[in-house]
C-alpha cells in the first residue's frame, strides 16, 4: 500500500534519528512498521535487513523521498540497506 509522503517523511526522520526504532526494525521489521501504521507481509522482508546508516539516511532523504514517493516501495528498498545510485 502506497503511503502518504507525510507517512514517508516521518519514517525517514525517525530512521536518520531512531536508534530504538531501527533496532526494532532490524529485529521484527513487521512489527516495527505496524507500530506506524504500515502493513508488510512477512515475505517482503529480505532475509538479512540491513539499514542505511543514519547519516545516509539524513543526507539523501529529498531525494529517497521522492524516489520512494513515485516507486511505492519503500519498506523493502529501506530495509534492504541499499541506497539508491544518484
Amino acid at each position: 500500500m502506497m503511503q502518504s509522503v507525510k507517512e514517508l517523511s516521518s519514517i525517514l526522520d525517525k530512521l536518520a534519528s531512531d536508534d530504538v526504532f531501527r533496532a526494532q526494525l532490524v529485529n521484527d521489521p513487521v512489527k516495527a512498521l505496524a507500530s506506524v501504521g504500515i502493513t508488510l507481509s512477512p515475505e517482503d522482508v529480505p532475509e538479512e535487513v540491513s539499514l542505511p546508516s543514519k547519516a545516509e539516511i539524513a543526507s539523501d532523504r529529498s531525494e529517497l523521498l521522492n524516489q520512494l514517493e513515485s516507486t511505492g516501495t519503500m519498506v523493502p528498498f529501506l530495509l534492504s540497506g541499499i541506497m539508491a545510485a544518484a
